[in-house]
């Protein structure tokens, strides 16, 4: 749908800017911009190799794992179905942490992973759990302490203080965490939804 969406945006620009006498703007703008994002991807590059390499450090010296034990009653209660020891708490505690420092991208293989192993849990059902859905709805409010993405951003296109969104990204990300959380909480006082006897599922692991 996204495809579509910016073809269909990019087809109407080209065609507005023709109809205008634009099109030769509509050229540069194209070839500037091309520019910018080549230039972007390097400095996000830089920023991302650090911060995930420093992850992985922390990962393979156990700080991960100490950190999954230190989030055990977080965890517990955000996800009070998956066993303690399981491994998708590792995950999830991968996940948060990196959240929390504001490196989505490095997230994100954690958070597959952990929907993964919360699949497991759930017998493969075709219905997610209440605690998978309670852990997309964290990673969409998403705490963050230090939003790295965005500073290196601000700092790319020039601003004077790329840092100063510290303050208010921490008490914007703090309450859509905490709406997050209530919401999350309240859904579990529902009873739980099972998938429809009409689902079956067939080899290859496709379900109709």
């Amino acid at each position: 749908m996204l495809n579509y969406l910016w073809g269909f945006m990019i087809v109407i620009g080209i065609l507005y800017g023709a109809v205008t006498g634009n099109l030769p703007a509509v050229t540069n703008a194209a070839l500037d911009s091309s520019k910018e994002a080549v230039t972007l991807c390097i400095t996000m590059l830089g920023v991302m190799s650090l911060w995930v390499g420093l992850m992985r450090i922390a990962e393979n010296c156990g700080i991960i794992s100490g950190a999954t034990k230190l989030l055990h009653p977080l965890l517990h209660f955000m996800f009070p179905k998956i066993p303690q020891g399981h491994k998708a708490n590792e995950y999830i505690s991968t996940n948060i942490i990196a959240n929390v420092f504001g490196l989505g991208w490095a997230a994100t293989p954690a958070g597959l992973k952990a929907m993964e192993e919360m699949g497991k849990l759930n017998h493969d059902s075709p219905v997610a759990s209440k605690d998978m859905c309670t852990f997309l709805i964290l990673n969409v409010s998403s705490f963050q302490l230090i939003p790295v993405n965005m500073i290196a951003y601000r700092s790319q296109y020039g601003s004077a203080n790329p840092a100063a969104i510290l303050g208010p990204a921490m008490i914007a990300t703090c309450f859509s965490t905490l709406a997050g959380i209530f919401f999350a909480k309240t859904m579990y006082l529902l009873p739980e939804k099972h998938p429809s006897s009409t689902y079956k599922k067939k080899k290859g692991g496709i379900f109709h």
